[in-house]
Order: C-alpha cells, then sequence, then structure tokens
C-alpha cells in the first residue's frame, strides 16, 4: 500500500490535546473526542471549540458519549437517555460536518445476558436509524464485550449500511476479552469500517503505545 493511501485511512484521537496540530502537519484525519462527557452536548462553547480544533484538518469521526448509556437497558427511562444523547450526537456530528460516528454498545458483564444484550440492541438501533442520515456511519465499539460475536450479531440484526463497527484493540486484549485480538477480526470483518489502536499488557486498559504491550501488533496490523 502506498504511504499516501494508508495516510487516508489513519485518524489520531483527540484524547491527546496535541492531535489537532499533529493531524494538520501530517495530513491525517481526527478523531473528535470533545463530546464523550454527554453533557457537553449542550454547551455552545465545547461546539464551538471543537469546530476550532477541525480547522485545517479534512478527515473526522466522532466519539460519541458513553457513560451511563445503556441502549440495551432493562429500564425503558433508562434506554431514553441513551436514545435522547444518541440524537443529540447524531445533530452535533451535522452541525459539524462529521459523517462518521463512533459509539460503545453498552454491554456490561453480570449485569445483561448476551442474549438480552443482542436481541434489545438490534431494537433499540432499528429504531433508532431513522433518525441518521443515509451518508452518516454509526460505528459500535467492543468496551467489556468478552469477544466479537455479540457485536457481530448486532450488525448482522439491524442489516442497515448506516450501522457498521469499531475494532477496539485494546479492549479486547482487555482483562474481560476471552478472545485474542486477531480472533477477533474475522467475525467483525463483514461490517468493520474503523478500529482503535492502542496497547496493553492483557490486563487493564491502559492505552499504551502500539509497541508496549501483548499484542502483537505487526501480525494484526497485516490481517486488518
Amino acid at each position: 500500500m502506498e504511504r499516501s493511501e494508508l495516510w487516508q485511512k489513519l485518524y489520531l484521537s483527540g484524547m491527546d490535546e496535541g492531535a489537532p496540530a499533529l493531524a494538520r502537519q501530517n495530513g491525517l484525519g481526527l478523531e473528535l473526542t470533545d463530546f464523550c462527557v454527554a453533557a457537553n452536548l449542550e454547551d455552545p462553547d465545547r461546539r464551538r471549540a471543537a469546530a476550532g480544533r477541525q480547522e485545517g484538518i479534512g478527515r473526522f469521526w466522532l466519539h460519541a458519549p458513553f457513560a451511563e448509556l445503556f441502549p440495551c437497558a432493562i429500564d425503558p427511562l433508562a434506554r431514553e437517555v441513551a436514545r435522547r444523547r444518541y440524537a443529540q450526537t447524531v445533530e452535533t456530528a451535522k452541525a459539524l460536518g462529521i459523517r462518521r460516528v463512533v459509539l460503545h454498545g453498552g454491554f456490561v458483564p453480570l449485569v445483561y445476558f448476551p442474549e438480552w444484550y443482542v436481541e434489545q440492541s438490534v431494537l433499540f438501533w432499528r429504531s433508532f436509524l431513522p433518525l441518521v442520515p443515509p451518508e452518516m456511519t454509526l460505528a459500535l465499539e467492543n468496551v467489556m464485550e468478552p469477544d466479537p460475536t455479540l457485536l457481530a450479531a448486532i450488525a448482522a440484526g439491524v442489516d442497515d449500511p448506516r450501522l457498521r463497527l469499531c475494532l477496539d484493540v485494546g479492549h479486547a486484549n482487555s482483562c474481560v476479552g476471552k478472545v485474542p485480538p486477531l480472533e477477533w477480526i474475522g467475525p467483525m470483518a463483514p461490517w468493520l469500517c474503523h478500529v482503535h489502536l492502542h496497547n496493553n499488557e492483557g490486563g487493564w486498559d491502559l492505552h499504551a503505545p502500539l509497541g508496549e504491550g501483548s499484542v502483537p501488533m505487526e501480525p494484526l496490523l497485516d490481517k486488518l
């Protein structure tokens, strides 16, 4: 793959304050993390600041809020909170001219049975997607899922081109993961459109550099 072609696929995470400047200098994309805290969606100053960080950069993902948001929640009121925050996220992305959004699925081990998580998530996303423009992509990211089959089953059940998947390699390699990161790629591949690359030693989610951890990064990148 030519360097220029590869560069078109790379985005820096806005978790690092220096990411926008590095993205501008190197012609990279940026994943905005300004709205990972849900209350920021209602703050006009935050939106203006995010727009400022976009200047001089041509490609974006927006990371949706995730704390206390559970699309598969047993309580209908809790599910409605997730719906409202995700609807606000879609509107914020539209206002910023961003067409790609990363969201967490909300799975919590020992709280939600896997079967419930898949079934109820399919229902949630089918009902939510009419709010999403046809040119926008939502990518569900693995966080506490033990293996890739849950997200793959959700994407297959929803069966809509607006709902895709994001593989977070570090999450797959953390203490909640039961399947090696290399084995996540195949089941997710039909819907995979975004990857979060970071490393750890198989315990805590450290977001360490690619070469610092137990993920065999070169074989993983080759397989991707």
